[in-house]
């Protein structure tokens, strides 16, 4: 079963294991968003269907929510490349440098929100975004 279970993952794309770790992230930042804002805000509001769409008050929960409003924006944008560069076989290259640009900078990324750090990380996000663009050229080329 280990053996099969080694073959399958070395079989695997190395664009299907970015986006396997892709998810690790999202999960990460996730959590970081839930436990900075549930405090913030409460937990009777958190429980609440909140259609008075109440904000988080504080620095850091604010910061949270921001970078993990900023991490969906172009995450529906990656994973829908990378299944595409899979499904065409158009694996290694130039899409697969774009993936992981694009996961590297949002590893970068989120921490420097979170500590507040403006320029740096705005390059890192434009980083992430040209990551993107390889994978389209990749895919349409």
């Amino acid at each position: 079963m280990e053996t099969e279970i080694a073959a399958a993952v070395t079989a695997m794309p190395t664009e299907l294991v970015l986006l396997g770790w892709s998810v690790v992230l999202a999960l990460v930042m996730l959590v970081i968003h839930i436990l900075t804002t549930t405090p913030d805000l409460g937990l009777a509001t958190a429980v609440r269907p909140r259609d008075d769409n109440p904000q988080p008050t504080g620095i850091l929960a604010g910061r949270a929510k921001r970078a993990w409003t900023n991490f969906t924006e172009t995450y529906a944008l990656f994973v829908g490349l990378t299944l595409a560069l899979v499904a065409s076989g158009q694996t290694g290259g130039l899409g697969l440098a774009g993936a992981q640009l694009w996961l590297v900078a949002r590893v970068i990324y989120a921490p420097l929100y979170y500590a507040g750090i403006p320029w740096l990380r705005t390059g890192v996000f434009l980083a992430s975004i040209v990551g993107l663009v390889l994978m389209v050229v990749d895919l349409l080329t």
